[in-house]
């Protein structure tokens, strides 16, 4: 990632609605959750539902599919992995500190 890409993630996740639906979205894993579902989950109007999920689409966090008449979105897992990885690249001091990968990889995802 470079720091355009950053800023642009950190700044769709800036906001409460939108952190919380990245959230969802990563519990959902790859089954992912449409905006019903979402707007059900965390009591969030439809219309502002897709308002968000544009933010989070742009910045690259999250991806849709079309399944029938819905729309499926889902994490972007490795974007969200690149993200945390820039953050604490130089965690140390550009040493290599951590020695087991960060708690938040997901491999099952």
């Amino acid at each position: 990632m470079n720091d355009t890409e950053v800023v642009k993630a950190l700044g769709a996740l800036a906001q409460e609605s939108r952190l919380r639906l990245f959230r969802l979205l990563v519990v959902a894993g790859r089954e992912g959750a449409t905006p019903g579902r979402m707007g059900e989950a965390l009591g969030i109007a439809p219309t502002s539902i897709s308002f968000h999920m544009k933010e989070l689409l742009n910045a690259g966090l999250v991806s849709q599919a079309r399944d029938g008449r819905h729309i499926i979105y889902r994490a972007q897992v490795d974007a969200m992995n690149d993200l945390l990885g820039f953050l604490t690249a130089n965690c140390c001091g550009g040493e290599p500190c951590l020695t087991t990968p960060l708690p938040v990889q997901c491999t099952s995802c």
